[in-house]
């Protein structure tokens, strides 16, 4: 999700609320304690220089019950963050600690905004040998895999 959809989502928000990949909620006295811009330079395992940006919110469940996070802050933080920092319209990464500290990507269900899985990947996989497509497998080689036995040749 954009940084652009946050906002247009917040604008039409009377509350927020964070939901984890389990269903869970985020505490609802969560803070959001860094409102970032995140640059990573780096080289896959192909060898190609690659540069990614990403807009971070750290969220921090606090036991502070009695300062809720508003859409309007949320908001203000933002925009403050966008003119600091130059942050540009870009993909949302979402840190929030349970046992440690997850990386999150963000979807909004129009209640909630939907912490997602992130998922690591080769990018390189013409290098690497790796197929995108896995090959499929005909009846015939499907049923000598199951009936492969322990030194029988087939495994």
């Amino acid at each position: 999700m954009k940084l652009s959809k946050v906002k247009a989502a917040l604008q039409q928000s009377e509350t927020i609320s964070f939901q984890l990949p389990n269903g869970e909620l985020v505490p609802s006295h969560f803070h959001v304690t860094e409102v970032g811009k995140i640059t990573k330079h780096f080289i896959d395992c192909g060898g190609t220089e690659r540069n990614e940006e990403v807009v971070n919110f750290q969220l921090w469940n606090a036991n502070d019950y009695d300062h809720r996070l508003h859409p309007e802050k949320l908001l203000n933080i933002i925009e403050l963050s966008e003119k600091i920092l130059g942050i540009a319209d870009l993909e949302i990464e979402v840190e929030y600690q349970a046992e440690t500290i997850g990386k999150f990507g963000l979807e909004f269900d129009g209640n909630n905004f939907l912490l997602t899985q992130k998922l690591t990947d080769c990018l390189a996989k013409d290098s690497c040998g790796i197929s995108d497509i896995k090959p499929k497998k005909s009846a015939v080689e499907l049923k000598n895999i199951i009936n492969c036995t322990p030194g029988g040749g087939c495994c």
